[in-house]
């Protein structure tokens, strides 16, 4: 039933059922921390991950280890994944490829793409999806050369990509301005006998974009066989603001304001967009649009402090390390601008 509600995305009532359980055992603990992971709710699996750890009762296993992971790499916890990986190699699962992908995935989310290169060698066996998390790892974190270097020694060590793999080429691509080898690699999908889904339009779009591509972006877009969704509009209409192209942007502007009317990012963008032209009119009428329309998320930041997940939101003065990071915020900030005055 737990598993049910997931796959339908029902987290509330997953963890209903797993509270009114009169004796909780490791499969349904691991159940809930995967139902969490699997929806975006890194804090509460990690809550629930350290709950299992202080049970005795209970030893954990390989399927705890691949619940846990996404939701440690969404958080960033590299203290908490490198405690994991410990655990794994002890009850020696360093031999599972679904346990080892997991770990280079969880490292190279985690920055830590050295880490996550060295894990993926020592691999005595992989499997396509162990290729696509080196792959997107170095993408995301800005390493595209290195990126379409493992996708080439995939092809030539015969693995068959998918549709993830060619999201995280073309992500490097993007991060490279490589615009003509994106081109290529996105009809070349076809070979592979794939469809571009809209995430593939989406890396297309960003990389078109920050090139300058305005009306191959245009073309691109009206070609899809999908709507355009709220991240493709946003990330047009940001090229369009850094091209300084306002009748384009407004344009655009109209259709993403109907996908995603909360996204206050958009009037923002285009009220700068005004203000740099000097249109102050126009950048007064944007705002009050804002005002009636967007609501302003309130930021936040999470960090890990002795293994524990700490989220903190902007302008917090309950949280009990509130003070401590307000005065350490305030001395990095006069040591970073005595370094700016002193270098000149």
């Amino acid at each position: 039933m737990m598993y049910g509600y997931c796959h339908h995305g029902d987290v509330q009532s997953a963890r209903s059922l797993f509270d009114a359980m009169a004796e909780k055992n490791l499969i349904s603990s691991n159940v809930m921390i995967g139902v969490y992971s699997q929806n975006k709710q890194p804090h509460e699996a990690s809550k629930l991950f350290h709950e299992l750890q202080s049970n005795t009762s209970l030893e954990l296993d390989g399927v705890t280890v691949v619940s846990i992971l996404p939701a440690i790499a969404d958080l960033g916890a590299l203290d908490l994944g490198g405690w994991v990986h410990k655990f794994v190699r002890r009850k020696k699962l360093d031999w599972v490829i679904n346990i080892c992908t997991a770990l280079v995935d969880m490292y190279a989310k985690c920055g830590e793409t050295t880490g996550a290169k060295r894990l993926f060698d020592e691999m005595p066996e992989k499997e396509t999806a162990s290729w696509n998390a080196l792959i997107n790892g170095f993408a995301v974190n800005g390493h595209g050369k290195e990126a379409l270097e493992v996708f080439l020694e995939m092809q030539c060590k015969k693995f068959m990509p998918n549709n993830i793999t060619f999201i995280g080429v073309l992500s490097a691509c993007n991060h490279c301005g490589l615009v003509e080898e994106g081109k290529r690699w996105f009809k070349g999908m076809e070979g592979f006998g794939l469809i571009p889904q809209i995430e593939h339009y989406g890396c297309m779009v960003d990389l078109l974009g920050r090139a300058g591509c305005l009306e191959e972006v245009d073309k691109l877009i009206e070609s899809m066989p999908i709507d355009a969704n709220g991240i493709i509009l946003s990330s047009f209409f940001s090229a369009c603001g850094h091209s300084e192209d306002v009748t384009r942007a407004n344009k655009v502007l109209k259709k993403a304001v109907k996908v995603e009317p909360w996204n206050d990012g958009n009037y923002v963008m285009l009220r700068n967009l005004y203000a740099k032209k000097r249109r102050w009119s126009d950048a007064e009428e944007i705002k009050r649009l804002m005002m009636n329309q967007a609501n302003k998320e309130v930021g936040c930041s999470v960090i890990e402090v002795d293994g524990r997940i700490k989220e903190f939101v902007a302008g917090d003065r309950v949280h009990a390390y509130s003070e401590a990071i307000h005065l350490t915020s305030r001395q990095t900030w006069k040591h970073l601008m005595g370094d700016i005055i002193e270098k000149g």
